[in-house]
This record gives structure tokens, C-alpha cells and sequence, in this order.
């Protein structure tokens, strides 16, 4: 059960690509597209909603590109997920076009999905029916 968007996956990757990736310098957009077998395209809304919410940041020039706006430790996956989710997605963007993305980013998202539908499985309806009588009681 794929939960999360594709551009979500994407911005993922391409945070965890720049953290291995900057060592001092920025990470060229090119350089992040070619390593995940992207069209420059598909990743450049995904790197600028990264920085309008301050975990990437980007760097001009003939060395630019984009390194973390802050330190790793305080960059979560939902930080990135919230950001990613104001980019439009883009109906024929892939997801699995690198070793980083098929080796390291997918199997964590898969447990996490996997976690959220084990949590799922434990809440009936019964037990949302129970939670909603009490709305239905302080309406009367």
C-alpha cells in the first residue's frame, strides 16, 4: 500500500542524496537529477519547496546547488514530507530510478507504511462508533 506521493519519495531522496553529497560544496541540481535517472524537471519544484521551508538551501552561481539549510539532526522525514506536499504532482514522475531510492528510502517507507497499517488494522469500526456517540450525545 504505496501512502505516500511520489514527490514526497522524491524529496526524501533527494535530502538524504544532498546530506551524503554536499561534503562542504552544494550539490548541483543536474548532478542530483542524473544520480536518480530524473528529468531536472520533475526535481527542481521538489528542491525549491525544500528551501521555502528552510531544509534545503540553495546557493547561486557556476558552483551552486543546494545544501542543508540546517543540520541533519534537526531535518525529520515529516519536515520534508510537509514541504513536498505543496508541490503539484506530476502524474509521470518516477520514483525508482537510483540505488539510493530503491535501497534505502523505499524499504524505510515501506516498514513505516507497513507500521501504519498494522495500526490501522487494530481500529474498528465499532471502536470509531463508540468515540462518535459521544459527539452525537453533547449535540443533544
Amino acid at each position: 500500500m504505496q501512502l505516500l506521493p511520489r514527490k514526497g519519495v522524491l524529496a526524501i531522496a533527494a535530502v538524504i542524496d544532498i546530506a551524503l553529497n554536499a561534503r562542504g560544496r552544494p550539490v548541483a541540481a543536474k548532478s542530483l537529477a542524473h544520480r536518480h535517472r530524473l528529468p531536472p524537471r520533475h526535481l527542481e519544484p521538489v528542491l525549491q519547496a525544500l528551501v521555502r521551508h528552510g531544509i534545503l538551501k540553495g546557493v547561486r552561481g557556476p558552483r551552486g546547488g543546494y545544501e542543508l539549510a540546517r543540520e541533519q539532526r534537526r531535518i525529520t522525514a515529516d519536515d520534508i514530507l510537509r514541504a513536498a506536499g505543496t508541490v503539484e504532482e506530476a502524474d509521470d514522475m518516477p520514483i525508482n530510478g537510483s540505488a539510493l531510492l530503491a535501497q534505502v528510502v523505499m524499504p524505510a517507507l515501506a516498514e513505516a507504511e507497513r507500521s501504519f497499517a498494522i495500526t490501522l488494522g487494530h481500529i474498528s469500526v465499532e471502536d470509531l462508533v463508540h468515540s462518535a456517540e459521544g459527539l452525537r450525545k453533547s449535540a443533544e
